[in-house]
């Protein structure tokens, strides 16, 4: 166990510190699936499966219980977008998003 973790248990602040981080990491995904689906389209999707896999094979060979659990949240954040790209496909198809002018369709 690392001394972060061992401080932040220590001080009972390891569940709303695991907390902060999933707001964090769940907030940074948003706007990420927006900008990959502009940039890059629906091929983005696969990016975040990778991601995610990386992600969850790394919080397994983690023993830390924090940098484990944050690894696990980026892992199915990853996965959650993958999804979230096809519904961004939706939402800029409604108008709700702009589309990217010089991406061709994919």
């Amino acid at each position: 166990m690392s001394e972060t973790t061992q401080f932040l248990l220590s001080h009972h602040l390891l569940g709303i510190t695991i907390g902060l981080a999933t707001f964090l990491v769940i907030g940074l995904f948003h706007p990420l699936v927006i900008k990959s689906h502009y940039y890059f389209g629906i091929g983005s999707r696969w990016a975040f499966i990778v991601l995610g896999l990386i992600g969850g094979a790394a919080s397994l060979m983690v023993s830390d219980i924090l940098f484990s659990t944050v690894l696990g949240v980026v892992a199915f954040s990853s996965f959650w977008s993958f999804g979230e790209i096809l519904e961004q496909e939706r939402r800029v198809a409604r108008g709700w998003f702009p589309a990217n002018p010089r991406r061709k369709k994919s």
